[in-house]
């Protein structure tokens, strides 16, 4: 994530110049976005470093949460940028003018090769975080093959129109898919269920153990997109004792552990033993709450 920040940065820098030089709507509005790109990865890599950090007395699960404020953030930060780019190249639609095309051709030969070398550098990221930083990556590195494309046609053809049109084209395409991503990372900050599979899967591991008659109050959310929280209150078939207890935690331990979870909060109550949290969940499986029924 440095090394991708500080060529971002340097690059916008170098894009600006050439966008004036060269007086293409595309070059300056991509400038922008590659502004916006930096400073994302930046805080984005901010963030992923003090995410890292143990859990203390007043953020008892630690810090991870901060990595997916982060890419909700950088999510917006595209979608403002994106959106300016729209508002400077709609216009030039009825006033096109003709660029310098050997200076995008040059501006877009390194484009490719800095946004695609970060983008390699950032790949295999598992966070939200680093996939929505490497997004935007490649939406670079694409918007710069467009580009050149673009400058080759020109340089044959007169067709001033294009410069626009390219920059109108690929901002839809990076709002289509910037949206859907800070969409994605806002339903987590909202604890929205990372993975419905995985949880019906879960849901099936506990049940298969024939100690357990049901379940309720099971709650499945995560810290970052990658790590995962599950909270249960487990309902067991018999009064236990405490052989069988400690025979039940292991056998739910053994249940659990596929699926890599980092945090688990597991209650088992006897049969008819009155729940102590009043409220159902909507996933509620014969349960003993008070007023679930």
């Amino acid at each position: 994530m440095a090394v991708a920040f500080f060529l971002n940065l340097g690059f916008a820098i170098i894009e600006f110049i050439g966008g004036l030089l060269t007086n293409s709507t595309a070059i300056m509005a991509d400038a922008v976005h590659d502004l916006g790109d930096a400073m994302s990865i930046g805080f984005g890599w901010l963030m992923g470093n003090v995410s890292g950090r143990p859990a203390n007395s007043n953020f008892t699960y630690g810090f991870r949460r901060l990595s997916l404020l982060s890419a909700m953030i950088n999510g917006l930060v595209l979608i403002a940028g994106t959106s300016w780019v729209l508002y400077q190249s709609i216009p030039r639609l009825w006033d096109p003018q003709m660029p310098h095309t050997a200076g995008m051709l040059g501006l877009a030969i390194l484009g490719i090769a800095v946004n695609g070398y970060a983008a390699w550098r950032m790949q295999g990221g598992k966070t939200l975080n680093e996939k929505v930083l490497n997004w935007h990556l490649l939406e670079d590195m694409l918007g710069w093959v467009a580009v050149l494309v673009v400058s080759l046609v020109m340089m044959v053809v007169e067709l001033p129109i294009l410069d626009p049109l390219l920059a109108i084209c690929f901002s839809l395409f990076i709002l289509f898919n910037v949206l859907r991503h800070t969409a994605s990372s806002l339903g987590l900050f909202l604890q929205r269920s990372p993975d419905v599979k995985m949880q019906q899967e879960v849901e099936q591991a506990l049940l298969s153990l024939p100690q357990i008659t049901g379940f309720h109050h099971l709650h499945f959310w995560s810290l970052d997109g990658e790590k995962h929280v599950l909270t249960v209150h487990l309902v067991s078939a018999q009064m236990l004792s405490a052989t069988q207890y400690q025979a039940l935690k292991q056998a739910v331990n053994d249940q659990l552990k596929p699926f890599e979870l980092a945090h688990t909060t597991i209650e088992i109550e006897h049969p008819e033993e009155t729940c102590r949290d009043q409220e159902p969940t909507p996933h509620d499986h014969h349960g003993h709450c008070e007023h679930s029924h």
